[in-house]
């Protein structure tokens, strides 16, 4: 039984977010400062959907009349399958992972991923840190590492470690425009240049089993979690690493959903400025 949502107002367009857990979703804030810059008339809300109900949920706003939807944890990989169409980023990543739905006029669901120029627009426009010819630690091979993949053209090497070398490699197999190669995290044994941890350890304070002598004075450690401190931030700062965390990216994959659906681009360093003042 999928829920309620309130009543639509004439001529305002509807999108969502939707995820389980949702309620600490920081994406209706970041779509309204948005809506504000551009003069965009849109109502965007947060959506809890039942684990075993993602795809009706999805089909109940488009009976509604929603424009489209942002999609988070744990239904990336859902919504990749109820897809009619997809980008060329999703296709060329490999992911089977869509965080952003546009619902057509004739009822078909387009789906795209914005999380890896989310990434990259963060360490390359906010943080002034060039990816160009650098060597790049991925640490995890799961869903969220699948799916920055394709923002690190330019890079002259990428490793991924993960707990196991099997995962790691059938990553590294879908690499082609530079080196790269699979580790686990326990045999790195020299520092990068930008250390993206792509794992979930974040979530519940667990450190990860990686050396110190993967980071450096010249290194970027960069923490897909935002919100907290977490052990991999604490080992990287302990290090000389520069550190930084996901909310600059949060901000930006929306930037770039906002900009599928509505056309317009709005500028995300006043909101990523608000979010971290608040």
């Amino acid at each position: 039984m999928t829920e309620k949502y309130a009543e639509p107002l004439i001529g305002v367009d509807r999108y969502a977010v939707l995820g389980n857990p949702i309620a600490h979703s920081k994406s209706p804030l970041i779509h309204a400062e948005f809506a504000k810059q551009t003069n965009q008339n849109i109502t965007y809300e947060a959506v809890l959907a039942p684990l075993d109900g993602f795809e009706a949920t999805v089909r109940d706003l488009i009976k509604q009349g929603y424009k489209g939807a942002n999609v988070t944890v744990p239904f990336k990989f859902e919504a990749y399958k109820i897809c009619d169409s997809l980008s060329a980023r999703v296709v060329s990543s490999g992911s089977g992972a869509v965080n952003t739905l546009t619902f057509l006029n004739n009822g078909k669901i387009h789906g795209d991923n914005t999380d890896g120029v989310g990434l990259r627009n963060d360490i390359v426009q906010n943080l002034g840190f060039s990816i160009v010819n650098k060597h790049i630690l991925i640490l995890g091979a799961g869903g969220a590492a699948h799916g920055i993949l394709n923002s690190l053209v330019g890079a002259s090497s990428i490793v991924i470690a993960n707990r196991t070398h099997e995962r790691a490699l059938e990553l590294v197999m879908g690499i082609q425009d530079c080196e790269a190669r699979a580790s686990t995290f326990e045999s790195l044994e020299k520092p990068y240049d930008l250390i993206v941890n792509a794992t979930s350890a974040g979530l519940t304070d667990t450190a990860l089993p990686v050396p110190d002598i993967i980071f450096s004075k010249s290194s970027l450690a960069y923490e897909m979690m935002y919100g907290r401190e977490t052990p991999f931030m604490t080992q990287a700062r302990a290090n000389g690493a520069q550190v930084a965390d996901g909310l600059g990216m949060l901000v930006e994959q929306a930037a770039e959903a906002f900009y599928i659906w509505r056309g317009v681009r709005p500028q995300t360093a006043p909101v990523i400025a608000q979010l971290r003042n608040a």
